[in-house]
C-alpha cells in the first residue's frame, strides 16, 4: 500500500508498504481523510527519534476485526496503551508506562490507506458529521484537555498566542468554557485572525499587542520559542501557562520570569474524544473552513511542504 514513511531521517512515499494485519483485540480501518499537524512537521525534523508511517489525525471506516465496528465510521485516540501498570490503573492510561503512540512513538500512523488500531481506542461518528469536521476531533480533543486540567473562572483574562490550527480551535473552545468577552486570540496573519473575528471572538495582531504582566492564563501554540517568550512577557505574577504545541527548541529560553513571578506552568496533551465530537456535533466548535489544502496520498511530501506555509490553517490527505 501506498504511506508516507519517516525512515532515516528522511520522509518518503512507501508504494509498496506491507498492509498491516490486525491482531487480537484490534481493527483494521481504511483510512478516509487525515489531518497534517505540526507534531507531525516536527517528526519529520527529528522529534522523538520516530520511524514508520507519519500521522495521528484522521477518520475512516472499520473493514477488519471485531464483527460489531466492521462499517462503521471512526476515529481513534492515539496513545495504544497496557492497561496494565500503575498509570492506567491510576486512570492515567494517556501516560501508560508502555504506551505506544500513533504515527509518533513505536506504532504506525494514519498516512496510510490502512491502519490498525485496538477495539478500545475506537470511537463511532455520527452522522451528522463529514469527514471533513471529524478529522478535527483529534485536535479539539487536544485543546479540550486545557479544561480538564486547569479552572477557568468567568473573570479570568486568557491569551491565546498563535493564530495556527490549534490556536483557532483553542479560543473556541476557551470562550465556550470560560467568558468569551476575556479571551484574546493573538496571531500574526490577518487571514486567520479573521476567521476567529467572523465567530465573534476576540482578535489582536502580535504588533498591535501591547507585552505587559496582565493575563491570568496564557495559552502557547505557537511551538516556537519567540512563541514562548510572548507568552511569559504576558502573564500577571502567579498567572498559569498552558504549554499546548509539541516543539523542539530551536534557541535557548530564558526561564528566569517563570521563577521570578511564580508561573505556574502546564504540559497538555491529549484529552477527551467523546466530548470532542460532541462540541463539533453541536457547532460549539465551528471546523467549517479551517481546511485549507487538500492533497492525494501520492502528494503527501507536497502536502507535508504546503502544511508549513504560513498561510495554511489546516491540510489533509485523502488516500
Amino acid at each position: 500500500m501506498e504511506a508516507i514513511v519517516v525512515k532515516d531521517n528522511n520522509v518518503i512515499l512507501d508504494d509498496k508498504y506491507p498492509k498491516p494485519k490486525p491482531g487480537k483485540g484490534e481493527v483494521l480501518i481504511e483510512v478516509a481523510l487525515a489531518g497534517i499537524c505540526s507534531t507531525d512537521l516536527e517528526i519529520v525534523k527529528g522529534y522523538m527519534g520516530f520511524s514508520g508511517v507519519l500521522g495521528h489525525e484522521f477518520v475512516g471506516h472499520v473493514v477488519k476485526g471485531a464483527q460489531q465496528w466492521i462499517g462503521k465510521r471512526v476515529v481513534g485516540s492515539i496513545n495504544n496503551v497496557c492497561s496494565k501498570c500503575d498509570m492506567c490503573l491510576s486512570g492515567l492510561s494517556n501516560h501508560c508506562r508502555n504506551r505506544t503512540v500513533l504515527g509518533i512513538a513505536g506504532h504506525d500512523g494514519v498516512f496510510a490507506k490502512y491502519v490498525i488500531l485496538p477495539v478500545h481506542n475506537l470511537y463511532e461518528v455520527p452522522d451528522i458529521l463529514t469527514n471533513e469536521q471529524a478529522v478535527f476531533v483529534e485536535p479539539v480533543a487536544a485543546v479540550l484537555q486545557i479544561t480538564q486540567q486547569i479552572r477557568i473562572e468567568p473573570h479570568d483574562k486568557v491569551a491565546v498566542i498563535g493564530d495556527g490550527r490549534l490556536g483557532l480551535l483553542a479560543a473556541q473552545v476557551l470562550a465556550a468554557a470560560g467568558t468569551a468577552s476575556n479571551i484574546m486570540l493573538v496571531g500574526k496573519h490577518e487571514e486567520k485572525l479573521s476567521f476567529c473575528e467572523k465567530r465573534g471572538l476576540q482578535c489582536r495582531h502580535l504588533d498591535d499587542m501591547v507585552l505587559k504582566p496582565q493575563w491570568d492564563i496564557v495559552v502557547d501554540c505557537t511551538g516556537s520559542t519567540s512563541g514562548f517568550e510572548t507568552a511569559v512577557k504576558l502573564l500577571r505574577p502567579r498567572g498559569t501557562l498552558v504549554l499546548k504545541s509539541t516543539f523542539m527548541a530551536d534557541a535557548p529560553i530564558d526561564l528566569s520570569l517563570l521563577v521570578i513571578n511564580e508561573i505556574t506552568l502546564v504540559g497538555s496533551r491529549c484529552g477527551p474524544f467523546q466530548e470532542a465530537i460532541n462540541e463539533i456535533a453541536a457547532e460549539r466548535v465551528v471546523v467549517n473552513g479551517l481546511i485549507t489544502a487538500q492533497y492525494k496520498l501520492a502528494d503527501g511530501i507536497e502536502a507535508l511542504a504546503k502544511a508549513k506555509a504560513p498561510n495554511q490553517i489546516k491540510v489533509t490527505l485523502a488516500p
